[in-house]
């Protein structure tokens, strides 16, 4: 079974391939460049299904008619900042920032903010596009607080600041088979694997 992600972010596709693996689904996560690279999309919806319909419909139509395309929009949600970065995060600190300079941007800008105003929630969705205009959406959430520092060298993005509820190091140091199995991916990658375990016809 094939799912052709609508990305250019190898750390998603590593990741979602290494929670197919772990939970034994026979998925194999196809990079959008094996059929020439994702066209580009302007993220311009507002929400996170919207962002991830629009990539995936984009991808869909360089593939097969048969085929799905698998979209991952996702970002962080900090209460303090009213909901901010949001369906934002990959651009924060700008539209040619990378993954350090988004995560730079939002230590400082969070600064001088207490520990009981750092609550913060990952966001993710995963939408599959298929024949037929066929569409399911999957949504997985990770709630937690941000640190006043970035600690860890593994995960990506902001995982290095951010501590889920319960834990009490952050994404970037628990290691990939804890962040595994309670990320916000996680989650929506469970409710998709439960779907196609439960007799969906994906190719």
């Amino acid at each position: 079974m094939k799912l052709f992600l609508a990305s250019g972010n190898a750390h998603k596709a590593a990741e979602l391939q290494a929670l197919a693996l772990a939970g034994g689904l026979n998925v194999e996560i196809v990079s959008a460049r094996v059929v020439g690279g994702m066209p580009e999309v302007v993220e311009d919806t507002g929400t996170f299904v919207g962002n991830a319909r629009k990539k995936a419909l984009a991808l869909r139509t360089k593939l097969p008619v048969e085929a799905w395309a698998l979209a991952d929009d996702s970002g962080l949600c900090v209460d303090a900042l009213g909901g901010a970065p949001g369906v934002e995060s990959a651009y924060y600190a700008g539209p040619q920032s990378d993954g350090a300079a988004n995560l730079q941007k939002l230590v400082t800008v969070m600064r001088d903010v207490p520990d009981e105003r750092r609550g913060a929630h990952f966001v993710c969705v995963l939408l599959l596009c298929g024949p037929d205009g066929a569409e399911m959406i999957f949504e997985g959430r990770c709630a937690g607080r941000l640190q006043h520092e970035p600690r860890g060298g593994a995960g990506f993005g902001y995982d290095p600041i951010f501590v889920p509820a319960g834990q009490t190091l952050s994404l970037a140091e628990l290691g990939e088979v804890v962040k595994n199995g309670l990320s916000h991916r996680a989650q929506a990658w469970a409710l998709l694997a439960d779907w196609v375990r439960a007799g969906a016809t994906v190719r």
